[in-house]
């Protein structure tokens, strides 16, 4: 398949009206994400063995399984053409999110390092701590690897139970923007993808290729106007691939969540096994995934249900949640989740793979071959767009069509050409209806940023277009973080962006202390028995369409 056929079929199957194109019956009371459940019961006895220990090869949501669903593992038997094995290997994937503690798995030489920490957090001592959980767990998806001998050779009898995750030679450049709730503001969101934009190279010289947002807001203003969309469309355009998160809205929900309503960017559903391993082969689309319209939907499916990676310990998901915890395992290291957030990590690591063995690729044609491929379901492209992620189809597609096409007819032929977005509506609109409140009870609403500071759309357009809007630690005027990477030896240590704290009054008295908010308590009833009383975070949090609403089990 070459890539003028892979661009006929995002035309053709991703954002044209089609008759076939109908709901479903029945999905009025169908469950959504607000149905939460955290921990998988099913799934954790199927995958028991005689012993009563989880048992990778049995259970459905594994890396060990999902990667042999889709391909990944076939392509880890494969090399590029430097001779290198596919794994992921030079390719940095950036993950937005609350963080990645450098658990064993995530611990390794050149494994990750630690962009700026532009959350509220930032101004204390939990730098760069992933006290929600939410990131490490993706983290180990994206790029987890455990230490074992991984030739093309050794693939095949590798132990189920030994953590890789589907790029498993990958290097993670983790940028923190969630507090321990795990909430944020857009500005911060926005920020971020400025700062990765604009800071492609690494301490070490490596290349971010990838960006994982599996975060989303309920904005309703078109993508065109939407500054979080233009902030992600932005860094696509200046060669980044954006894997955005469809959202957990359940499949009546008519809608994407912000920035995947942007149609240049790579939108990803979840897709359910039923909880079985040979149900990837005839997977569904799961429950909680967000169904889209004909104009705007997801562009494919990964597998998002009851999904096994790594547990960050103490963070409030591990400490309130301890149904997550993986039956049967021994090791203690393991945590089940589901959610668009999870479908997304799984296609950050299936582009870095794409982009190890074909680095000249620009980010359209990493969505076309990925798109094109994707293996049919049964259920709606409203709600499953093209199908479910196989990354050994992607790339035997490009590899034919590489010998097919010459470079330039190959960026020509994948062009999405789409209305750009400018991002000149209203920041306090992309928030979707959720606000951040401080801990004097004011809300973070209006046309100002998380520090309080004025937002000049025009001007932050044009600094964001042109790569001007960090200037240092500085975003658009206003200090955010250091000034550049810290320290100049090789470690692990020096692989963190210096920090510094906001000058702004608005949160100059916030101040987060190492026993975690122990002054506040959960008010939304959605988490258990624990409440907030004072610092509270109102309606943004991951439980109300905040990081897609990823739900852990």
């Amino acid at each position: 398949m070459g890539l003028a056929s892979i661009s006929l079929s995002l035309a053709g199957s991703a954002f044209i009206s089609q008759p076939s194109l109908q709901p479903r019956a029945g999905l009025a009371g169908h469950a959504s994400f607000n149905d939460a459940r955290w921990g998988d019961s099913t799934a954790d006895k199927v995958a028991l063995d005689n012993r009563g220990r989880n048992s990778g090869a049995a259970d459905p949501g594994s890396l060990y399984t999902v990667e042999k669903a889709i391909g990944a593992r076939s392509v880890w038997q494969q090399r590029d053409s430097a001779n290198r094995q596919i794994t992921g290997q030079g390719v940095t994937v950036a993950l937005l999110d609350s963080g990645t503690e450098p658990v064993s798995g995530l611990d390794g030489a050149g494994k990750l390092s630690y962009g700026p920490d532009l959350s509220i957090e930032a101004n204390g001592v939990l730098t760069d701590q992933d006290t929600y959980g939410h990131g490490t767990h993706l983290a180990g998806i994206i790029a987890g690897r455990d230490a074992a001998v991984l030739t093309d050779k050794s693939v095949a009898g590798l132990d189920p139970s030994v953590q890789l995750g589907v790029a498993p030679d990958a290097a993670l450049l983790s940028m923190k923007l969630a507090t321990t709730d795990g909430s944020t503001d857009v500005s911060q969101v926005i920020a971020a993808l400025n700062w990765i934009t604009e800071h492609q190279t690494s301490y070490d010289g490596s290349r971010v290729r990838v960006v994982n947002l599996s975060f989303g807001t309920g904005s309703v203003q078109p993508y065109q106007l939407d500054p979080l969309a233009a902030a992600a469309e932005n860094a696509w355009h200046h060669g980044l691939v954006v894997v955005v998160s469809g959202g957990n809205g359940g499949l009546s929900a008519g809608r994407l969540t912000n920035p995947a309503i942007d149609p240049y960017v790579l939108a990803v559903g979840a897709s359910d096994s039923k909880d079985t391993v040979a149900g990837w082969n005839v997977p569904s689309v799961a429950s909680f995934s967000s169904g889209g319209s004909a104009q705007r939907h997801v562009d494919l499916l990964a597998p998002g249900s009851s999904i096994v990676s790594l547990r960050a310990p103490g963070s409030f998901i591990d400490v309130n949640h301890p149904e997550g915890l993986v039956a049967g395992d021994v090791t203690g290291r393991l945590f089940r989740g589901s959610g668009t957030s999870q479908a997304a990590a799984v296609v950050s690591g299936a582009a870095a793979l794409l982009l190890q063995a074909y680095p000249d690729l620009t980010p359209d044609q990493v969505k076309a071959a990925l798109v094109s491929t994707a293996s049919r379901v049964s259920d709606s492209p409203l709600y499953a767009g093209a199908g479910q992620l196989d990354v050994a189809a992607a790339l035997s597609a490009v590899r034919t069509a590489s010998r097919s096409q010459s470079s330039k007819d190959l960026v020509s032929l994948a062009a999405q050409n789409f209305p750009v977005s400018t991002g000149q509506g209203s920041l306090d609109a992309a928030r979707g209806g959720d606000s951040l409140v401080d801990a004097d009870g004011v809300a973070l609403t209006g046309e100002i940023d998380v520090q309080g500071n004025p937002w000049d759309a025009p001007a932050w357009w044009a600094a964001s277009s042109g790569l001007t809007s960090w200037v240092g630690g500085d975003w658009m005027g206003a200090t955010w973080t250091g000034s550049d990477w810290a320290g100049t030896s090789d470690d692990l240590d020096s692989a963190r962006w210096s920090s510094a704290r906001w000058s702004s009054a608005r949160w100059s008295s916030a101040r987060w202390s190492s026993a975690r908010w122990s002054s506040a308590r959960w008010s939304d009833a959605e988490w258990s028995s624990a409440r907030w009383s004072s610092a509270r975070w109102s309606s943004a949090r991951w439980s109300s369409a905040r990081w897609s609403d990823a739900t852990w089990g």
